[in-house]
């Protein structure tokens, strides 16, 4: 399998012109310029309304809708803490404020570097391992507080003080 170079990813008028014919072509096309450039930026979405004919209010209205898309340019390392009943009850915001702390800064914010970015989500849909969080699209379940340190620990992030 070959890995791809950035100069193999395809420009914004290389996707807009992959979709052009397709009806209802929004979604994939904003997860394929995502996919690309990590995140929708502004001109990126009045582009895309343009090559779909539609506002850039229709198109930032989906694009700000579903929590898979990101209007601000996204950590390396997706850090999602599940905030739902279960995983509420079995101490998800002991987990959050851990990461809170290690990574300085708070939810729904992404650290300078750009290397991870937190946030919060209303449920995994793994209430049997709760509490439960998700970095980069792997799930971990059962959650603790030395459990989280040793995953920060393991992606680079220095200890405390």
């Amino acid at each position: 399998m070959a890995v791809s170079s950035p100069h193999d990813q395809p420009t914004l008028q290389e996707i807009l012109d992959k979709y052009s014919q397709e009806e209802g072509a929004l979604i994939p096309v904003l997860q394929e310029v995502q996919a690309t450039y990590g995140y929708l930026s502004k001109e990126a979405m009045r582009a895309i309304g343009k090559a779909l004919h539609l506002s850039p209010a229709q198109v930032y209205s989906v694009a700000t809708f579903y929590a898979q898309f990101h209007t601000r340019p996204s950590g390396k390392h997706i850090i999602r803490v599940c905030r739902g009943t279960a995983c509420h009850v079995r101490g998800s915001d002991q987990i959050l404020a851990v990461l809170e702390k290690r990574l300085g800064l708070q939810a729904g914010g992404t650290t300078p570097d750009l290397q991870f970015t937190l946030e919060t989500v209303a449920c995994i849909g793994a209430c049997g391992l709760a509490p439960t969080m998700v970095i980069s699209e792997e799930t971990y379940g059962h959650m603790t507080i030395d459990k989280v340190q040793r995953l920060l620990k393991d992606l680079g992030v220095q200890a405390e003080e």
